[in-house]
């Protein structure tokens, strides 16, 4: 295959196609150099024309909340009060700067996302 930018759905579909046929080709041969440049241009197209969001801040945290097997009591301990964290998550309360210094360190959310309006 030639290798060319990927400006269309056709060319994206052509270049996916090749990436399955060459998937297994060796580092530093022709053809491992090739996957590495289609991989790269693949997923500079999809980046462009199939962006991914951030989640909703308070739903990140809600996930992030339920992977640690944290409660409502253990959020309290980081932005302070029982009631505060229950306006947290019932979205009646922002985020204060502290407080997504918190979760950020506690949680390990990206702060891109907590810093997000909702």
């Amino acid at each position: 295959m030639q290798i060319k930018p990927i400006k269309t759905e056709k060319d994206y579909k052509t270049a996916l196609a090749r990436l399955e046929i060459i998937f297994d080709a060796k580092p530093n041969s022709p053809e491992g150099d090739e996957l590495e440049i289609l991989g790269i241009l693949i997923d500079k197209y999809e980046g462009e024309q199939y962006p991914i969001d951030f989640p909703d801040p308070i739903e990140a945290i809600k996930f992030r909340m339920e992977q640690m097997g944290y409660s409502q009591s253990d959020l309290a301990k980081m932005v302070g009060l029982k009631s505060r964290a229950s306006e947290i998550l019932n979205k009646k309360r922002k985020l204060t700067l502290e407080m997504i210094r918190q979760l950020h360190q506690a949680l390990n959310i990206p702060t891109g996302v907590l810093i997000q309006n909702y």
